[in-house]
Order: structure tokens, then C-alpha cells, then sequence
């Protein structure tokens, strides 16, 4: 038992290592494309990277919030903003497709953490899920609010939705006792591909007609 407990914690732990790290590039490649200097990078890096998940474990919580007890998330979130700022003429070749291929990456690994985490702390599933979509958008959420844009989650294709999507599944997956691992590679897989397959297809949620 204490051995599928501490498996658990590594899992959502290096989910999140890896979501931090691909966040803290996308915001850092955001905050350069709008100019601003390494200490700018550093701020959208780690407000990217981590603020999602500074604000689920604060709801659920699980606090002091893992970005602040554990040191290993701000090295991350700064590596990923010194990444972007020492090797920038490179970084702003890459495609725009590969950029939003990292951004719905990083999405997905924090929604199935997010839910992951909101369950181990014995939040009822439908909130979980919650969690699980608010791990995933909310420091984008944050990034965009500190650049004074209305926050792409609010505009953009569906995103939001795919990431409570993926969260419903993983969610609904350990309800049934299903092997933790299968299902949680269901659910970001899934989160993953309906957010690419959104921006491919340009699908968005209903709007209302002016």
C-alpha cells in the first residue's frame, strides 16, 4: 500500500516537473515576443509555470502550495526562461505549430496532475476535475493578466474544455479502480489531441450572435 502511495506521489511529481518546464518556455517565449527584459522573462516563466497549480493546491489544501515548498519548481520554471533567453535567436524559429503542439503538451500533463492531486486529497470528483482544468489554464490565465490581454482561455479554440475533458476521464477511470497509469496516459492523450485537433479543425464553443 505505502509503495502504490508513494508511486502515485512520483507520477503526479513528474507530471508536473514536465508541465512546469514546457509552460515555463511558452510563457517565456510569450514575455519575449512582447519585449520585455530577463527580468520579465523570469516573472511570465514562473507565473506560467506554476501559477495553476499555486492556485489548486491553495483550494484543495495542500499548502504551503508545492511551487513554494519544493525549490525544484522555481529552478524549472527559471531554467525554461534562461532556455528562451540564451538561445532566443533559435527559439524564435520555431514554427508556430510546434509552439501550440508544447502549449497543448504542457496542458494536458497539468490537467491530469491537477485532477490526480485535487483526488489524493479526497476532493469529490466533479471538483477534481475542476482542479484538474484549473491546473491547466490558470497560469496562462495569469500570464495574459499580467500583459493586460483578456485571457486566451476566455477567446481562443477549445482549451479549457479539453483539458476538463481530459480530467473527466482520468477521474472517471480511478472511480472504476482502473490501473492509475493507463488512464492517466488516456486522459492527457485525449486532453492533448481535442486541443490540437480544435486548432486544426478551428472548432470553438457556442458564442452568442451579436
Amino acid at each position: 500500500m505505502a509503495g502504490e502511495a508513494k508511486s502515485r506521489v512520483s507520477l503526479i511529481t513528474i507530471l508536473d516537473f514536465i508541465g512546469t518546464y514546457v509552460f515555463a518556455l511558452e510563457g517565456a517565449m510569450t514575455a519575449a515576443s512582447h519585449g520585455l527584459d530577463l527580468l520579465g522573462l523570469m516573472v511570465l516563466a514562473f507565473a506560467t509555470a506554476v501559477g495553476g497549480g499555486i492556485l489548486r493546491d491553495l483550494l484543495i489544501g495542500a499548502v504551503p502550495p508545492n511551487a513554494v515548498r519544493d525549490w525544484r519548481y522555481g529552478l524549472i520554471a527559471f531554467a525554461g526562461a534562461g532556455s528562451v533567453f540564451c538561445f532566443y535567436p533559435f527559439v524564435r524559429e520555431i514554427p508556430a505549430g510546434l509552439i501550440v503542439m508544447l502549449d497543448a503538451a504542457g496542458l494536458s500533463l497539468f490537467a491530469v496532475a491537477g485532477v490526480e492531486k485535487a483526488l489524493e486529497y479526497g476532493i469529490h470528483p466533479f471538483i477534481a476535475i475542476l482542479m484538474g482544468g484549473l491546473t491547466g489554464v490558470g497560469g496562462g490565465t495569469l500570464r495574459d493578466v499580467l500583459l493586460a490581454q483578456v485571457p486566451a482561455v476566455l477567446r481562443t479554440d477549445i482549451y479549457a474544455a479539453a483539458a476538463l475533458f481530459g480530467a473527466m476521464i482520468v477521474a472517471a477511470g480511478l472511480s472504476l479502480k482502473l490501473p492509475r497509469l493507463p488512464v492517466t496516459i488516456c486522459g492527457a492523450v485525449f486532453c492533448f489531441l481535442l486541443r490540437m485537433v480544435s486548432v486544426w479543425r478551428h472548432w470553438n464553443l457556442p458564442r452568442l450572435l451579436h
